[in-house]
């Protein structure tokens, strides 16, 4: 990219309007005195892939994908990380000087990142995980775990098929729960982590039974509005160390901001202010 143009990056998805993400990088490029832009941007699949290739040639480095377009983009990249491979999706696009498109997975690196940050103490290896959900969020999660070296991890989704499907993927260390026994399973779990939608803000309440968590479990939700989910005011009631989810969506921006800017950025309580 030529030194005179100021680099734009954004997201895109469909809907846009309701991420955070352009707050955290506008946080990030004022707070270090960067030159650059980041912007929102809705973007129908129809029109996905020649948006794509338009905006290297307009100045941008880089973007984030957010839902619906994650799988897509792909399909759609000149080369792929292994983790997105693994994960079958991407979130973070670099568009290098030559015009190609690289697409990565940074989404479990910010969940690890951010209990590691927000629960220093804990340990993966500790014993086994409970992740409930299957969705696209679910395998970046299960990756994360497994590599972090969770020794054994219980999954549980409503649709059960969906379930064994990440099962088949992921090998002998992911063992899958009926949804209606998911509750039976808490009380050997070393950590406890919901990938669904559940318990989001418009959507229906996580009605798994809770009341097999112990002291010390460390529980976390992906979902961060509201910032305390029922799962985590049932766990901090029960003792259990809570991390909420919007320290997720903050780690994984890291690397993104880093390759289009040229600075790595801190995560810390301003950061989370300027977000909230």
């Amino acid at each position: 990219m030529s030194g005179d143009r100021i680099p734009l990056a954004g997201v895109i998805g469909s809907p846009i309007a309701h991420s955070r993400s352009p707050l955290l990088h506008g946080h990030w490029l004022k707070t270090y005195g960067l030159p650059g832009h980041y912007i929102p941007m809705d973007v129908p699949a129809a029109r996905l892939e020649e948006t794509l290739r338009l905006l290297p040639q307009i100045g941008f480095v880089g973007v984030n994908i957010t839902i619906p377009h994650k799988e897509r983009v792909m399909e759609i990249a000149d080369v792929v990380s292994d983790r997105a491979t693994l994960i079958g999706a991407a979130n973070t696009l670099t568009f290098r000087e030559n015009g190609t498109i690289y697409a990565d997975n940074t989404d479990g690196y910010g969940f690890i990142e951010n209990l590691r940050q927000n629960a220093p103490g804990w340990r993966a290896d500790a014993g086994p995980a409970v992740v409930l959900g299957a969705g696209g969020a679910s395998r970046a999660v299960i990756t994360s775990l497994l590599e972090a070296g969770v020794p054994k991890l219980y999954l549980s989704n409503r649709t059960r098929t969906r379930a064994e499907a990440l099962r088949d993927d992921f090998g002998q260390r992911v063992h899958v729960i009926d949804w209606v026994h998911a509750g039976n399973v808490l009380e050997e779990a070393n950590t406890v982590v919901n990938t669904s939608s559940l318990g989001m803000v418009g959507k229906p309440e996580l009605r798994v039974p809770l009341d097999g968590l112990r002291p010390g479990t460390l529980v976390t939700d992906i979902v961060y509005t509201p910032l305390e989910t029922r799962l985590l005011r049932i766990g901090r009631e029960l003792g259990c160390t809570c991390v909420d989810g919007l320290g997720m969506l903050l780690h994984q921006a890291v690397p993104g901001f880093e390759r289009w800017f040229g600075k790595r950025p801190v995560v810390d309580q301003a950061t989370r202010d300027a977000v909230l």
